[in-house]
């Protein structure tokens, strides 16, 4: 019985302490509201020197609710109320809209919003507040919050965030937010000038395996004021990066090469369909790449003043516009003057080369000469990378189109009726005309399917540049000398052309310069010319071998 009554009065004291615990913390959140607020009002006055203080105070408190505080001070869009000194947020950025309590979020509408005053701010303090920020959300509950606070204190590598940050590792299960934060450790160690031998030493590797120019930097300036001992350790690992970014520079040339060969395919791939088929050098093939670039502005004005929700959509709706518009201005081209010329090729050189001066000033007069500037949609803009490759989604994407037109090209050749047609007159003519192919139907098929790819090309190359009526001259040289170098009406040829000129053009550019480069270009492909006149690939027939 009195062992009973012990263990009741034990549970009761308990209860009293739990409950006396509990009664006090609503106290306690109250206190800490207002000590918060206090901090956060300390963020206003005095100078940029006193706002840094104000900043490690709140820092110092380590409450997730002054996150949002620096956030917005971060952004240049906190605001104090002039009359009592308070800090304060707005619904909208300068200082307009509904104005509330940064620590308690209460509606403060007692306010005028024509009594605040920006908080200012400048770059020595943002970096302060970057650092801040990253300190206080290493430790938030949210693994995303956790990883992007992580990589925030590895690019700022500010050796008073150490201590947090051994806190952080400590305390983190994530694996890969963990190798982030032990990455932030140690390039710290290597920028600490109080940062041991050993911890240097056990830094080195881990900064390597990072890799990039950030790490070969940071182990750089570190060789500059390593003791010896660690400077052979530190040589190494620049050795490593350096051998691994000169690989990573090669693929990244060999990447802007491909990038730039889809460009040159899109733009001579049309071209090679005309020139094949119907031997016509067009020299308005250009002009046909500017009016689908000047299509896709078109849509996109139309989009944005009538429906702009529809902005990602507008490439999917310039494509088939540019290619009906250009191929139908190509048919009418063939129908009203090409024709006329057949077998007269310096006669058609000419006639296409007024016809592209008489368009261009077509276009200038409706649209003047200024550049004008085609958004790329939210998919199409950014970047991202692939180990030590740093691609641009819009060159991506125009590759994979560059790829998809050109095999629905051969599909279209192989298995259609007028691909059919199309090969037939350009291995004989004489034979396909005998055999009932109506070759002028064919040959006005032929150069408006050519005119309308080079619309597509137009498309693509308004998301990569500015459109101007001048546009496809930039494109004609290079498109004659994919096609020429390919073998003239080889799609094949023109494929292989256009990836081997992109990329011998990426590489030749760094050394001898863009204008330089395309002479060295064009001047091989003379040598090249003279030893194989019908190019890579030559077409077989009887008119051609003729």
């Amino acid at each position: 019985m009195g062992a009973a009554m012990n263990i009741l009065r034990h549970v009761a004291a308990l209860l009293v302490i739990l409950g006396a615990t509990f009664a006090a913390i609503p106290a306690q959140a109250q206190i800490a509201d207002a000590e918060l607020t206090t901090l956060v009002d300390a963020l206003a006055p005095g100078s940029f020197k006193d706002r840094e203080t104000a900043i490690g105070n709140l820092v110092a408190t380590g409450d997730q609710r002054a996150v949002p505080v620096l956030e917005t001070l971060l952004e240049g869009e906190l605001y104090v109320d002039e009359a009592t000194g308070k800090v304060v947020f707005t619904a909208a950025s300068g200082g307009k809209g509904a104005i509330s309590d940064p620590v308690t979020g209460a509606d403060l509408s007692d306010l005028d919003e024509d009594g605040l005053e920006k908080v200012k701010v400048n770059n020595s303090l943002r970096r302060v507040l970057r650092t801040a920020i990253g300190q206080m959300t290493l430790l938030s509950d949210d693994s995303n919050t956790r990883l992007s606070a992580a990589q925030s204190v590895l690019r700022d590598a500010d050796p008073a965030q150490l201590e947090l940050l051994d806190s952080a590792l400590a305390a983190e299960t994530d694996g890969a937010i963990k190798r982030v934060m032990e990455q932030a450790r140690a390039v710290i160690m290597l920028k600490s000038p109080d940062a041991t031998i050993e911890d240097k030493a056990a830094a080195v590797p881990v900064v390597q395996a990072i890799g990039g120019r950030d790490a070969l930097n940071t182990l750089t300036t570190a060789l500059a004021n390593a003791p010896d001992e660690l400077k052979p350790a530190i040589q190494s690992a620049i050795d490593g990066l350096a051998r691994d970014r000169a690989a990573w520079d090669v693929a990244q040339n060999v990447w802007f090469g491909i990038s730039l060969g889809s460009v040159l395919l899109l733009a001579a791939i049309g071209l090679a369909i005309t020139f094949g088929v119907m031997g016509v050098i067009n020299m308005a093939h250009g002009e046909m790449v500017m009016l689908g670039a000047y299509t896709t502005f078109v849509v996109q004005e139309i989009i944005r003043q009538n429906a702009p929700g529809l902005f990602d959509w507008s490439l999917a709706i310039a494509l088939p516009a540019a290619f009906l518009f250009t191929g139908l201005v190509g048919v009418a081209i063939e129908r009203g003057i090409i024709r006329f010329l057949y077998g007269r090729p310096l006669e058609t050189l000419l006639a296409t080369w007024g016809l592209s001066l008489i368009i261009q000033q077509a276009v200038q007069r409706i649209f003047t000469a200024n550049i004008r500037e085609v958004g790329n949609p939210s998919w199409m803009s950014g970047s991202f990378e692939l180990g030590g490759l740093a691609i641009t989604w819009n060159r991506f994407y125009i590759v994979i189109f560059a790829a998809l037109v050109f095999i629905a090209l051969l599909l279209v050749l192989k298995y259609t009726a007028i691909g059919l047609h199309m090969r037939a007159v350009t291995q004989n003519r004489r034979m396909a005309s005998a055999m009932g192919i109506r070759t002028p139907l064919v040959d006005a098929m032929t150069f408006g399917l050519g005119s309308g790819i080079a619309g597509l090309a137009g498309v693509a190359l308004s998301q990569i540049g500015n459109v101007s009526p001048n546009l496809g001259q930039g494109y004609i040289i290079d498109s004659f000398m994919v096609v020429v170098f390919g073998g003239v009406g080889n799609l094949w040829g023109t494929f292989v052309g256009a990836l081997t000129l992109g990329i011998a053009n990426k590489f030749i550019e760094p050394y001898a310069g863009a204008v330089l480069g395309k002479i060295i270009i064009l001047v091989l492909i003379i040598l090249f010319i003279q030893r194989r006149p019908r190019g890579l690939f030559a077409l077989k027939g009887r008119s051609i071998e003729a």
